[in-house]
């Protein structure tokens, strides 16, 4: 027997603010039988594939440390630096840049709560 993952929770003080944050970065969707709101405390968004699910919970504290776990994105399109640009368009924070010369590496980002990501080179990039 085995288990699997239902979907990824993140803790924060705004659910409907961020879910609509992450929205746009990752291009998911609602539950159609149960839309987000302003106001709901638990806000759960799709992948357009619908195998993969993220649900943003409101808890009364703030982010106080680095998170344990994380994402790292990947640019479905276009480059890791163009996608960096776009997600700081977006109103995420640099917090560390850990690119190399020879172009790998990774940029270490927060999303407006604060929530560490990463954002690497694209699959056309490892290609090179």
């Amino acid at each position: 027997m085995t288990a699997y993952i239902s979907h990824t929770t993140v803790d924060c003080t705004n659910a409907f603010a961020l879910s609509r944050w992450w929205q746009t970065v990752l291009d998911y969707t609602d539950d159609p039988d149960d839309p987000n709101e302003p106001g709901h405390d638990e806000c759960l968004i799709i992948s357009r594939d619908g195998r993969h699910r993220l649900l943003f919970i409101e808890v009364p504290e703030t982010k106080q440390v680095k998170n344990r776990i994380h994402f790292d994105l990947r640019p479905a399109d276009g480059t890791r630096d163009t996608e960096l640009a776009r997600l700081i368009s977006l109103g995420a924070t640099e917090v560390g840049d850990l690119r190399n010369p020879d172009g790998t590496g990774w940029v270490v980002l927060a999303d407006p709560e604060g929530n560490e990501f990463c954002i690497l080179r694209s699959e056309a990039e490892l290609a090179r």
